[in-house]
């Protein structure tokens, strides 16, 4: 087998993990996730791709890569269609003399060429290499990967994906993608009002803070987890991350208490949980035989996945094939690479 490099493209964050030659073993996959704000730069990206591959791959180039991506979605982009040929187009540049492909909506790797033909077959789908992979180890599964942004629950019957639709839209109305996770949220987005200093208060619908500051306060994440811009340009420490959600009620640091603003965050969790359990409870309606199996838990926000699937009866599971937790945060990236890797192998019997 040749080395691989697996590609997950998304609007904050680019992501990749490299398959080393050999049987595939989770401990020869390095993986490398570095923040990168596309709808503020994307003219940059080219210099990120390089950059990234350089650092897991060194001098040596990956025998192929394959791509998968969410950045179409950023309003950077006047339509989808025009962020996917982008994204491909930049990834093809980087690496012209590299076979390339992509993984499109159905799960099946094509060359880049084709991809570029059809750009909205390939738009979101990076939770297809994720579902596709996990399939093949948990044939009857709920797989819940929470990341900074979103949150994709994917329902896998008999090892198959069994989604009410492949599309963002399609799946926000099945409840397949719940728009919350464990950085980048809007608080806003999840409560309309929080206890404080003894009474119920509304929120100000503003960026003032988001799922980050909670999650730091809580320690849920590290502050060098919190991988996104802070909304104040302040450190992500615990201290800024509770003058953060104190203006989330018209306060600031000076005016509450750390336990008053730690009450709040630890409220605004348990919101979180609850869209994330709704959205399950959503998804088994369809599903009943999944009701009291597994969730596969992958993303940065592991910790919102376990806690949601409990609330709903299912049992967190890792992904197996000995991931480990950076390769876990990464999980579209590492299944895309070996993706490829098996397809590369049976195109060559």
């Amino acid at each position: 087998m040749i080395g691989v490099l697996g590609w997950d493209i998304g609007g904050a964050n680019v992501k990749a993990a490299r398959l080393a030659p050999g049987r595939g073993r989770a401990g020869r996959t390095s993986v490398v996730s570095r923040p990168f704000e596309i709808w503020r730069e994307k003219k940059k990206l080219p210099a990120v791709l390089r950059s990234i591959s350089a650092e897991l791959s060194g001098s040596r180039n990956p025998g192929a890569y394959v791509v998968t991506m969410t950045a179409e979605l950023s309003d950077v982009f006047e339509t989808k269609r025009e962020g996917v040929s982008f994204v491909l187009e930049s990834v093809q540049s980087c690496f012209p003399k590299i076979p390339g492909y992509a993984l499109n909506l159905s799960g099946e790797v094509w060359p880049l060429s084709r991809a570029l033909e059809s750009p909205l077959d390939y738009a979101a789908t990076n939770w297809v290499a994720s579902a596709t992979w996990v399939a093949e180890k948990f044939p009857g599964c709920l797989l819940v990967d929470v990341g900074g942004t979103t949150t994709d629950l994917v329902p896998i019957v008999d090892g198959r994906i069994r989604t009410g639709g492949r599309t963002d839209m399609d799946r926000l109305a099945s409840g397949e993608l719940v728009f919350t996770g464990a950085l980048r949220t809007n608080l806003a987005a999840v409560v309309q009002s929080v206890p404080v200093a003894g009474r119920r208060c509304r929120v100000a619908s503003e960026y003032f803070a988001v799922s980050g500051d909670v999650h730091l306060i809580l320690g849920h994440l590290r502050p060098r987890d919190y991988t996104c811009s802070t909304p104040d340009g302040r450190a992500p420490s615990v201290e800024s991350a509770r003058g953060r959600l104190a203006r989330l009620v018209g306060a600031d640091a000076e005016m509450l208490s750390a336990a008053d603003i730690d009450s709040m965050a630890r409220f605004i969790a348990d919101r979180q949980v609850d869209q994330i359990g709704g959205g399950m409870r959503q998804v088994l309606s369809r599903f009943p035989v999944l009701r009291g199996g597994c969730a596969v838990i992958a993303g940065c926000g592991e910790f919102l996945g376990a806690a949601a699937a409990r609330s709903v009866g299912l049992e967190p599971t890792p992904p197996g094939g000995g991931a480990t937790r950076a390769q876990r945060e990464v999980l579209p990236s590492v299944a895309a690479a070996r993706l490829l890797a098996k397809h590369l192998e049976a195109a060559s019997r």
